[in-house]
């Protein structure tokens, strides 16, 4: 990797660290509008602006936990950039305090203080067709997912006894809702919701994980898949959590949902949830 690209890897990593998305900053506005003021929610939502806004100004990481770093890089320029490539940028992120030190070795409390290790940061390499899939831009993509909100995500299996849900997308909406409500203020809402309907335990939560990547305002080209987020988020904004928990009108800001074949025998429906600072960006 030349000194260009270097430098260009290294503003991803500041950017994603230090700024919002401008949808996800918009939605957070909008939804300030709908809380009446002087309420705890109206409150919590300007507190998240400020910062926001402070982090932006002052080039410092919106949030303490910088979370997992995953990268999602075209295939196509593979030879370009490479996993060396993006530990050095990290570490030099890391060095400038734009990432914290957050990396424990979890058997010897080891920590790796330039984030860098044989498994981390991830770097996934992905086709054109992939990354057109999510509607994203450039040829790398990076997503920083805390671990407040990585502690929310879960996985369920249908039919469930306990939820009475069966395997149907009314079944799937007990889900996501139950692990919504079972998440309260914990996950740092409002919060985002990425939904894999199907597939095996591993690839649910990955792919649930990607949903993510999604702007906020992009629609599902599945009919019934865009009915199925509308129809979540309605409801989860009818729980009365609200922002971190404390009540309020806006306890998500977008649901995210897609399908992956699944065997006879298994159903499973996995949510990936994001807090307030859904850290995503690209370039290239």
């Amino acid at each position: 990797m030349g000194d260009r690209e270097a430098k260009k890897l290294l503003k991803l990593i500041g950017e994603t660290s230090t700024s919002l998305p401008d949808d996800v900053e918009g939605a957070l506005k909008k939804v300030l509008a709908k809380e009446p003021r002087g309420s705890s929610a109206r409150i919590v939502l300007e507190t998240i602006l400020e910062n926001t806004a402070l982090a932006k100004a002052s080039g410092t990481p919106l949030c303490q936990d910088t979370g997992t770093l995953s990268f999602y890089i075209d295939e196509a320029v593979k030879d370009k950039v490479t996993p060396e490539d993006v530990k050095a940028a990290v570490a030099e992120a890391t060095k400038k305090g734009l990432l914290r030190k957050n990396c424990i070795d979890p058997v010897s409390g080891r920590s790796f203080d330039d984030n860098c290790t044989e498994y981390t940061p991830i770097i996934h390499y992905k086709s054109a067709e992939w990354r057109k899939s999510l509607g994203l831009e450039g040829t790398i993509t990076l997503q920083l997912k805390g671990g407040g909100s990585e502690n929310m995500s879960r996985q369920y299996s249908l039919p469930s006894t306990i939820l009475g849900a069966a395997r149907d997308m009314t079944g799937v909406r007990k889900c996501v809702l139950d692990a919504i409500f079972r998440a309260q203020g914990y996950g740092c809402a409002p919060g985002i919701i990425g939904v894999c309907i199907g597939g095996d335990r591993a690839t649910g939560y990955e792919v649930a994980k990607e949903q993510l990547l999604r702007r906020l305002d992009d629609i599902s080209p599945d009919p019934k898949l865009a009915r199925l987020e509308r129809w979540i988020l309605k409801d989860a904004n009818m729980l009365g959590i609200g922002p971190m928990g404390m009540g309020g009108k806006t306890t998500i800001l977008g649901v995210k949902a897609t399908a992956r074949p699944r065997l006879p025998a298994s159903f499973f429906v996995t949510v990936a949830y994001m807090c307030w600072a859904c850290r995503r960006n690209s370039c290239g």
